[in-house]
């Protein structure tokens, strides 16, 4: 299927969502004229280099993905009775507190704004790349809540922050356009499992679990998007294309300073599982000859300890991965390595 053909598909989905969404607003007239009012709003160049050319149209409109801003919570044994155990959920602990976030609820929403005691904080999900991530909800020192922008960049959800209605690209948590930009801002990440329901509810038994009552109408027993996981097609283009694995490899990435990009299959990083791998940081010949005895490599442990995936350094520090598919780590970052086991 041609891409053209495919994005219209994805705008045909994403315009019927955005209509439910005007249907099942309080106040229409109001929500549209608020709308009006932000898609006013100038996109200029700034210090990330991004203009309004860059960014595709994914759907008509801000919002017109509705994200959740006062989300309701079932028991364990209530989600029983609608989660299957195979089901993936993304779940977060706060303060021992265990929260599960189904994929078939993210699949219609893709940002849920949400606290834990005092940590106020936003699942995201884009379901065109896999992208499962949690950012804190801070920008410029405040609190804030993030919806859905309507545009894409490297088939990526980019965000935008109701405070001052920056946009932020989903895969990276980088500002792209707007105040937040011009500050050179990035969002702070908060570890999030992914994991089947089964696993997730016997490792965290008093977890809760998002409720299907969003306020929206959805049907989160539908998979909207067809056989787009299985499939090699992209509904949008992307700026470097990367075969060395199948481009819907879900996996986890690691941004690692002095060291690069890592992408580690996750097909080799099951359930309360450890790899110990080593990393060979990138050198400059200069440095070398001033320090040639001085190592290249360190050795970090990458972890999967009840669904949530840390890399730990020979230092102790601790790197939160993106959990992501392949074909969008490597659009981001196409110099990335991608671990191997051992034979």
């Amino acid at each position: 299927m041609k891409p053209k053909i495919l994005t219209t598909l994805f705008l045909i989905i994403a315009v019927a969502a955005g209509l439910i969404y005007y249907t099942n607003s309080d106040n229409p007239s109001e929500e549209l004229t608020n709308k009006k009012s932000q898609e006013a709003t100038e996109i200029s160049s700034n210090n990330s280099g991004f203009t309004e050319d860059d960014l595709e149209q994914g759907c008509f409109a801000r919002d017109c993905i509705p994200s959740i801003q006062d989300p309701k919570f079932d028991s364990a044994s209530e989600a029983d009775e609608w989660l299957n155990d195979d089901d993936l959920i993304f779940g977060i602990v706060i303060d021992g507190q265990a929260r599960a976030y189904p994929q078939r609820i993210l699949n219609w929403h893709e940002i849920v704004n949400d606290t834990i005691n005092d940590t106020d904080f936003a699942v995201t999900f884009c379901p065109l790349c896999g992208s499962a991530i949690s950012f804190e909800r801070t920008v410029n020192d405040q609190t804030t809540t993030f919806g859905v922008s309507g545009k894409l960049f490297n088939s990526n959800l980019v965000m935008y922050d109701r405070l001052e209605e920056s946009y932020w690209q989903q895969e990276t948590g980088e500002a792209i356009v707007g105040k937040a930009a011009d500050r050179g801002d990035k969002l702070k990440t908060i570890p999030m499992a992914s994991s089947f329901w089964s696993d997730w509810k016997q490792a965290n038994p008093e977890t809760e679990v998002l409720s299907r009552d969003t306020g929206y109408s959805r049907n989160y027993d539908r998979y909207p998007y067809g056989a787009y996981e299985e499939d090699g097609e992209l509904y949008f283009g992307i700026e470097n294309t990367d075969t060395r694995l199948q481009i819907k490899t879900p996996g986890y990435g690691f941004e690692i300073p002095d060291y690069g990009h890592k992408f580690y299959q996750e097909s080799d990083l099951p359930f309360n599982s450890i790899i110990d791998d080593t990393l060979e940081k990138k050198v400059d010949v200069s440095d070398k000859l001033v320090n040639p005895e001085a190592s290249n490599q360190i050795s970090v442990s990458v972890t999967n300890k009840n669904g949530i995936v840390i890399m730990t350094l020979e230092d102790g520090s601790e790197i939160i991965p993106i959990r992501t598919f392949w074909f969008a780590f490597a659009a981001f970052h196409p110099e990335s390595l991608i671990y191997e086991p051992a034979q």
